[in-house]
């Protein structure tokens, strides 16, 4: 059978992403795993469910995230013994070209344990992404005068839910827990957020349609396979933060997030009430972006000086997919502005405020 060019497409362009947000480890597997899928390898077994996938059905399901997500979480198992000498590690340079051997052959030896994997979407919570948030909420504070109502939609694990925890260094102008475990910092330019402002965070709750329990260790380490292997410092970040969220006992809620809205995120006198999400709104269907649109509307409505409401959001420029940006909607008025042009993964921000 031909392989579908799709799918082969698919994985040679996440192979180029990840090769320029830096991970060529990945990068190289994905693109020896494409070619291994032309050949009618054990790639293309695996990938089995997507044999007739459009390139945007094949990109919207992150088929390629999976594949190699599923081979780090082996190797985090410990389970695959042979695949783990071959990957990086702190100290050592891993070749993918070196690896692919074991790889592929962790496909066949590991089939069902591998398509388990992949049947599950994946499942991230970058934590270096509250660089690019964190700003936000301190502009909040600042032209509110008020203490804060965090509330995460597709929220994962809920590292992002204790961003207040957290030490930031914006460029040379710090905020944060000095003392904190989880340090984060970005390529800055632009000016300083107010790190000034008095940040006071008096509710917090998030959902997600599917949350990571950090209490099962299976989950803690999928959330840890979907990080890069060679990218030891978000590795390293990702750990503090599970253990942060651990000790505050964070809890995220299973719910959709158009009706939790609603439910949740009504403002109310005496605080500004904030909505928040990052690197989401792309995986939602086109209705339920039209409904969480008007629900945030319908919450804006409602919002007074004494009881603001805010959208506060880390997604693609609508007009340009490949560039990240932090907006900000404020009510009573309603006034929507781009803070930031933003990395992905919170590597840099271009911050304007």
């Amino acid at each position: 059978m031909t392989a579908n060019p799709d799918l082969v497409r698919n994985l040679h362009l996440q192979a180029k992403a990840c090769d320029k947000l830096g991970s060529p480890f990945n990068a190289g597997l994905l693109t020896l795993a494409a070619e291994d899928l032309e050949a009618g390898g054990p790639t293309a077994d695996l990938l089995a469910p997507w044999a007739t996938a459009s390139l945007k059905t094949a990109f919207d399901d992150a088929t390629a995230l999976r594949l190699v997500g599923g081979l780090h979480d082996l190797v985090l198992s410990g389970e695959g013994p042979e695949l783990a000498a071959h990957y990086p590690a702190p100290g050592r340079v891993a070749d993918p070209a070196q690896a692919w051997p074991a790889a592929r052959a962790a496909l066949i030896a590991h089939r069902d344990r591998l398509i388990d994997f992949l049947d599950h979407e994946p499942q991230t919570n970058e934590v270096r992404r509250s660089v690019c948030l964190a700003p936000g909420f301190l502009t909040l504070a600042a032209e509110t005068g008020l203490p804060i109502r965090a509330f995460e939609i597709a929220a994962s694990a809920g590292l992002n839910l204790n961003w207040d925890h957290y030490h930031y260094d914006f460029g040379g102008a710090s905020w944060g827990d000095p003392d904190a475990a989880v340090r984060l910092d970005a390529e800055w330019t632009g000016p300083a957020p107010p790190v000034g402002a008095k940040v006071e965070v008096i509710e917090r709750a998030a959902c997600d349609r599917r949350p990571v329990d950090l209490t099962d260790p299976a989950l803690r380490r999928r959330l840890l396979a979907y990080v890069w292997p060679d990218q030891f410092e978000r590795l390293a970040r990702i750990r503090a933060a599970i253990d942060l969220a651990l000790a505050l006992n964070v809890k995220v809620e299973a719910a959709d997030a158009v009706a939790w809205t609603a439910a949740h995120a009504a403002p109310r006198a005496g605080a500004v009430t904030c909505l928040y999400h990052s690197v989401f709104w792309q995986y939602m269907p086109a209705a339920s972006q039209a409904a969480l649109s008007q629900t945030l509307r319908d919450l804006g409505a409602q919002a007074t000086a004494a009881a603001p409401f805010a959208w506060l959001r880390m997604e693609p420029d609508p007009g340009n997919m490949a560039q990240m940006q932090v907006r900000l909607t404020l009510w009573p008025s309603g006034q929507e502005r781009i803070l930031a042009e933003v990395h992905p993964h919170g590597a840099y921000v271009n911050w304007t405020g």
